[in-house]
């Protein structure tokens, strides 16, 4: 009996002797619920997707091979020239073309790549010659002249047009470096155990329903279309219900969505939202002259959205206008007398003379009146170093943009680009996560909206040298807008923009995205993107004149002609003002949204960038994560499983000498 009690008692001492210890050295973790339990399980990853897209011939992106999450132990490209089994791929970027190469061109190395984790870092760029997962002439499909072997963009690869049947993320800075000890662990371990594993879910609706193509995963409901909405806006306000003639329009446009082989990792800082911002810069410094009225021609501004798939929101606007649809009243296309768009215009050199480039098609007599306009303004603005270059007639023609689109609808229409280039690209990252705000300088916007407003004013029949010479840029709204539109910090959390919308994030993205809902003319704010709200408010208020009803609510009786309500998001409350701006929405030509679902429409052949239109869709989707965490090999798991029977006959023989002890015990009593 002593003997039994005596090996009880060394047994309990014994097990809290070891409680203690480990408390005391902090091994012990107490998990209060399942979540934290999983949380020091596994480490989950920032990171930014690239998803599944597809058209009326296939996909391109990426997704999970199947219906399930797929896992892989992690190892660095240089040490992946020969894979021995399933692997996730840690590559840099400067590798990561050379990787997908690879796996295109060798069938038994890809099979054996589960996943790719793209490293992110501060200073990627300097020491980059260039990245472009673009083509090397966009979109060449839609050019209105046969030479497809040009290279607007010498960098490009293609690689965001091809389809990569495993998960791909960029990782941000932080996860960047946890991911590198990862994989060095792993290196350092060689055959020996544990390993780090990746977990990827990046599972796409499409490839579980096996529809591959636009067609199909419409009629199925498992992708939505690419789109959004574009912005149009006159200055001053054109009076729809006056019985005078139209004025010949001067229109000027420029677009607001840009591309990406990461969806959410999508700035386009130069391509093309430099542009943007100098339109939007020019819009506030015309708004402050008096007199716009009285000059013998319309001044229109543009921002359209889809422009990097397939040109959506130019084609669109083009079809609205022949439905005589609400998004385009007030504004007569066959007015347009001259186009002048305003492309990639960030990179000028600051230090130097900032140099732009005019690329010009049309009626010879119109373009000179444009050139002469231009030069004029160059002349006051001879203290600010600036030129304008006719662009090389050795082009094939205009370079990728939207008046691609007026030249297939009105090929008699006369139109300028301006840009930072003539022959190629200035821009290196090209459609790439690394075209951000490092990549361009704001002096070299506030040249080009400098040139731009003033040869606008010039074109719209304005003559006073006093007049031209007092449009000036406001350079802080500039600096501003880039901290809005280019920046994680403010973002879209800045003062600019809250003062006319509630954002419903910080960080902007300038990826098209999907169209939600029945398309129209007042469309729901979360069916609007930030960006395009923003912009509708910015040019509502800049291009308005106030509202003789001052009293009137706002938007309860804002209902005059042309009256609108602004900034109403930010405050609830809003200002009615008198303006002619309208959200025009972008989305495919060959698209019909009816009792709630989208069906392609039959081809029409006379439509001939319609033939060309690919309908791009986005695949939906659940949920997007990685995670990652430690294995064992199965020798060790068996161990554990061995022990863990041993413990458990130990603890079962440790109660049935309790319970023995304790009943002869209390006989005794």
């Amino acid at each position: 009996m002593d003997s039994k009690l005596s090996l009880l008692f060394s047994l309990l001492c014994l097990i809290a002797r070891l409680r203690l210890s480990s408390s005391a050295s902090g091994e012990t973790k107490s998990f209060e619920s399942v979540p934290d339990l999983e949380k020091s399980m596994y480490t989950e990853v920032e990171g930014f997707p690239c998803v599944r897209l597809l058209n009326l011939s296939g996909e391109i992106g990426c997704s999970n091979p199947g219906r399930g999450n797929v896992v892989a132990p992690i190892v660095r490209f240089k040490n992946a020239k020969e894979l021995t089994g399933p692997a996730t791929i840690l590559v840099s970027i400067d590798e990561f073309e050379s990787l997908l190469s690879r796996v295109s061109k060798d069938s038994e190395f890809a099979e054996k790549v589960v996943g790719i984790l793209v490293e992110s870092g501060s200073q990627v760029q300097n020491g980059l010659s260039g990245f472009s997962p673009d083509v090397k002439f966009p979109q060449a499909a839609f050019a209105p002249y046969q030479s497809n072997n040009f290279e607007w963009n010498p960098a490009g690869s293609g690689i965001m047009w091809k389809p990569y049947n495993f998960p791909v993320f960029l990782l941000s800075q932080t996860s960047t470096s946890i991911l590198q000890e990862v994989a060095l662990r792993n290196e350092e371990s060689k055959s020996s155990h544990p390993k780090v594993v990746s977990e990827f879910d990046l599972v796409m609706q499409t490839t579980k329903s096996g529809t591959r193509d636009s067609n199909s995963c419409l009629k199925e409901g498992t992708c939505l279309p690419l789109g959004g909405y574009s912005v149009w806006s006159s200055l001053p306000p054109i009076n729809i219900s006056s019985p005078v003639k139209s004025k010949p329009i001067v229109l000027t446009m420029t677009s607001m969505d840009s591309a990406s082989f990461f969806r959410d990792k999508n700035l386009g800082a130069e391509s093309p939202i430099s542009g943007l911002i100098a339109l939007l810069a020019v819009v506030d410094a015309l708004s402050h002259i008096d007199g716009l009225k009285d000059l013998n021609k319309q001044l229109v501004f543009v921002v359209l959205t889809g422009e990097a798939w397939g040109y959506l929101g130019s084609r669109r606007f083009f079809l609205e206008s022949e439905q005589q649809s609400d998004t385009i009243k007030g504004l007569d296309l066959a007015m347009i007398e001259t186009v002048m768009e305003i492309g990639s215009v960030g990179k000028s050199f600051p230090q130097s003379s900032k140099t732009f480039f005019a690329h010009t098609v049309g009626d010879k007599s119109s373009l000179n009146g444009t050139l002469n306009a231009l030069q004029s303004a160059q002349q006051s603005l001879k203290t600010e170093s600036i030129i304008v270059k006719t662009a090389s007639t050795s082009n094939p023609g205009v370079p990728p943009s939207s008046l691609m689109t007026f030249l297939r609808k009105k090929p008699q229409i006369s139109g300028l680009v301006l840009e930072d280039f003539d022959s190629a690209f200035s821009n290196e990252f090209y459609h790439s996560h690394l075209d951000d705000l490092s990549n361009i300088n704001s002096t070299s916007i506030v040249a080009a909206a400098s040139l731009v407003a003033r040869s606008l004013y010039i074109l719209a029949g304005g003559k006073d040298p006093s007049a031209i010479n007092s449009i000036k840029i406001n350079a802080s709204l500039v600096d501003e807008l880039l901290g809005c539109l280019l920046n994680c910090e403010p973002g879209l959390s800045c003062g600019l923009v809250k003062r006319y919308i509630s954002p419903s994030t910080t960080c902007p993205s300038h990826y098209v995205g999907v169209i939600l809902g029945e398309p129209s003319s007042e469309p729901y704010p979360a069916y609007a993107g930030d960006i395009s709200r923003f912009v509708w408010n910015f040019l509502a208020d800049k291009t308005s004149i106030p509202s003789k009803n001052v009293s009137s609510s706002c938007p309860k009786d804002c209902k005059g002609d042309g009256e609108l309500c602004i900034s109403e998001e930010a405050d609830g409350k809003g200002v009615c003002v008198v303006s002619t701006t309208r959200f025009v929405p972008a989305y495919s030509t060959r698209l019909k949204y009816e009792s709630e679902s989208w069906t392609v429409l039959p081809l029409n052949s006379s439509d001939i960038m319609g033939v060309e239109d690919p309908v791009w869709t986005e695949s939906n989707w659940d949920t997007i994560k990685v995670r990652v965490y430690t294995v064992q090999n199965t020798a060790f798991d068996r161990l554990i499983l061995l022990l863990g029977i041993i413990v458990t006959l130990f603890a079962y023989l440790l109660i049935v000498i309790a319970r023995t002890v304790i009943r002869k015990a209390l006989k005794q009593d």
